[in-house]
């Protein structure tokens, strides 16, 4: 669970971290893997978290069935959720991550339905967006990891589940 505070039945960073005064810039839900910044800077926690500042984030998803170019295009386009309507987004279709860890509890499996995999980056972000969007789309959503965070990726800094680095506020606000 991305926070400290004690939760009844998962762990949380409390058991990964001791590092006093800092907190999430963002969340990932229960069911969700993947890259989360930690700051002890309140701006830069907004910077990086709030919606409406537009920090693009990229989620690696892999979904039940053969995603189609019509589905990839949906997704790609401001997409009607009930509460709120999504900015436009960027979809591709990837290859499965050679790289990427075992999940615990693994995917659910059927043998008779083919998953796929996409790279979906968002300009916002808002709860459980990313799952709501491939379920529109009729592409549910099997495993959904957090790729990068505006110039930071699992891909410039692997990092395994459980680990951490630490960067700097210049390396942050470096250029692309």
């Amino acid at each position: 669970m991305s926070q400290f505070s004690p939760h009844p039945s998962r762990q949380t960073l409390a058991d990964y971290l001791t590092l006093p005064g800092i907190y999430p810039a963002g969340r990932l839900d229960a069911d969700s893997e993947g890259l989360l910044l930690l700051t002890d800077d309140g701006s830069l926690q907004h910077e990086i978290s709030h919606p409406n500042q537009g920090k693009q984030k990229t989620y690696l998803v892999q979904v039940e069935g053969e995603a189609q170019a019509a589905q990839c295009d949906r997704l790609s386009q401001p997409m009607d959720l009930g509460d709120f309507v999504t900015q436009s987004s960027r979809v591709s279709r990837i290859q499965a991550p050679l790289w990427l860890w075992p999940r615990k509890p693994p995917v659910r499996q059927r043998l008779h339905l083919p998953t796929s995999w996409l790279a979906i980056t968002l300009s916002e972000g808002k709860n459980r967006q990313v799952r709501r969007m491939t379920a529109a789309a009729g592409l549910p959503t099997l495993r959904l990891i957090r790729h990068a965070i505006g110039p930071f990726s699992l891909e410039n800094h692997p990092l395994l589940p459980g680990e951490w680095c630490e960067i700097s506020v210049s390396e942050w606000r470096a250029p692309l």
